[in-house]
């Protein structure tokens, strides 16, 4: 009993911190694209973003490619993977290096979020859910990849060539929360275009679920 006691113990234990892994994916990929706070950078990384600018200038981050700026942040000044890419790109952002919601590969992506009053089984439905997706999207289609219930589901959009990834959280019985990323949008232009619409489409999902 006490063997079996124990690996109950191990497995719960093992369930929580997948659980947290995917939640902290779930808010870095709320975070994609957008501007960390000065705040938040400080916390995360012992310094701001003016003091990070100033180390990549002198190192002479402007001639490097954004994997040797994300290895020097993360071999030579310890800082955590994810962070060091968010400074990588705050940089590039920062120097002209590169455009907004652009990404390495030189594709753009953009974010949207979203809080909704419906249980969490009723948010990831709403997205799942071919019939139930078209209530509320009206402005484009997408056919769902594979999904991991009540935590991620990934998308092929209509084009054929971009996708969208969406992540949700549990925020209690009658309140969760969705944000995706809509991938390999092909310019600037486009990307601001995506991202308005996603902004529009969200509010129909919101007033969709709560109606």
């Amino acid at each position: 009993m006490l063997k079996t006691g124990e690996s109950y113990t191990a497995a719960r234990g093992q369930v929580a911190q997948k659980r947290d892994r995917v939640q902290s994916a779930r808010k870095r990929l709320a975070e994609t694209n957008e501007i960390v706070s000065e705040a938040k950078m400080k916390e995360a990384t012992g310094k701001k973003w003016d003091q990070w600018f100033a180390i990549l200038d002198r190192w002479g981050a402007r001639k490097k490619k954004h994997p040797e700026i994300a290895r020097f942040l993360i071999e030579e000044r310890g800082v955590d993977g994810w962070w060091a890419q968010s400074i990588t790109v705050g940089y590039e952002r920062a120097r002209g290096m590169r455009l907004k919601y652009q990404q390495p590969d030189g594709t753009f992506s953009v974010t949207a979020s979203k809080t909704v009053a419906v249980p969490l089984d009723t948010l990831f439905d709403a997205f799942v859910n071919a019939r139930q997706r078209s209530r509320w999207l009206t402005d484009g289609k997408m056919s769902l990849r594979t999904s991991q219930p009540g935590y991620t589901a990934r998308f092929n959009w209509e084009d054929g060539s971009t996708r969208v990834i969406v992540g949700f959280i549990d925020k209690g019985p009658s309140k969760s929360n969705v944000a995706l990323a809509h991938e390999r949008l092909a310019d600037a232009d486009e990307a601001e275009t995506t991202k308005a619409m996603w902004k529009e489409q969200l509010a129909s999902l919101k007033s969709f679920l709560e109606s």
